[in-house]
């Protein structure tokens, strides 16, 4: 792979109205909600409050496991993988950088402490941690796609995509490193391509409302409002569907508004 590095974010950058965060426990770049951290608004509904409330005992139960036995690495990653899903993204890192730092060739803990990383915006750390997570011999393409999407955190998007590239030879048309492609194409301002590259992933998994928001969020973008409503609102009750769109369209404005400077 190319190591060449494109240092600064294209010209396209203002298409998104905020830093892209991953969601690296995926490999898959998020969608609109997360693009924007604006969809739906920040507000959680009863029905998140409650499972987060549910979510509580079982978290006190792993933290208790985990001090009990802090150098074993499945309950080091079982404690870090629920820690960024808790939004505790600094105390996950911490947890995962001791417990690598104890195991410095466990594979596994490499790729979580990785995506922790990424989490918490240590982008090039991440990046360098992911690259000991798999070798060259025995590639992880889940990891590959995870290494992608840090790229283009970094802005280097055409590296990026050689990563997906690698990806997909390994696991041809994979829904969600196609949705990572087709988000590092937006970036580059190549919209026609990422609607194409997008086009294939919901293609292959319809029901992932990840891939549909993300080329809804590529369809707006060119203008097609309508279209987008309409992956946007699929699946979804009257008052969340009307939300989505409603953040949908003030995503849209900033980008006419920043166009338009």
């Amino acid at each position: 792979m190319s190591k060449r590095s494109f240092l600064a974010f294209p010209p396209a950058r203002y298409l998104c109205s905020a830093v892209l965060i991953l969601a690296l426990g995926g490999c898959q770049t998020t969608g609109i909600e997360d693009v924007t951290g604006a969809l739906g608004g920040k507000q959680a509904s009863i029905a998140e409050a409650d499972s987060k409330a549910d979510a509580r005992p079982e978290m006190d139960a792993l933290r208790e496991r985990y001090r009990a036995k802090p150098s074993d690495p499945a309950i080091a990653i079982e404690y870090g993988k629920a820690l960024r899903d808790s939004g505790q993204r600094a105390q996950a890192v911490a947890v995962l950088e001791q417990a690598v730092l104890a195991h410095p060739g466990n594979k596994a803990l490499l790729a979580g402490y990785g995506r922790a990383l990424a989490d918490n915006g240590n982008f090039q750390q991440a990046f360098d941690v992911l690259g000991r997570a798999h070798s060259p011999e025995d590639p992880d393409w889940r990891i590959l796609s995870a290494q992608g999407a840090v790229l283009d955190q970094l802005g280097r998007n055409e590296e990026a995509q050689q990563y997906y590239a690698a990806a997909l030879k390994i696991v041809p048309n994979e829904p969600t490193v196609l949705s990572n492609l087709g988000l590092s194409y937006m970036l580059q301002n190549n919209l026609s391509k990422a609607e194409q590259v997008l086009g294939r992933a919901y293609q292959r998994n319809q029901n992932d409302a990840r891939v549909r928001a993300n080329l809804a969020l590529v369809l707006g973008l060119q203008g097609r409002e309508a279209e987008a409503e309409i992956l946007v609102k699929a699946d979804l009750p009257p008052d969340q569907a009307a939300a989505k769109v409603a953040a949908l369209k003030q995503l849209l404005a900033k980008k006419q508004q920043r166009a338009d400077k």
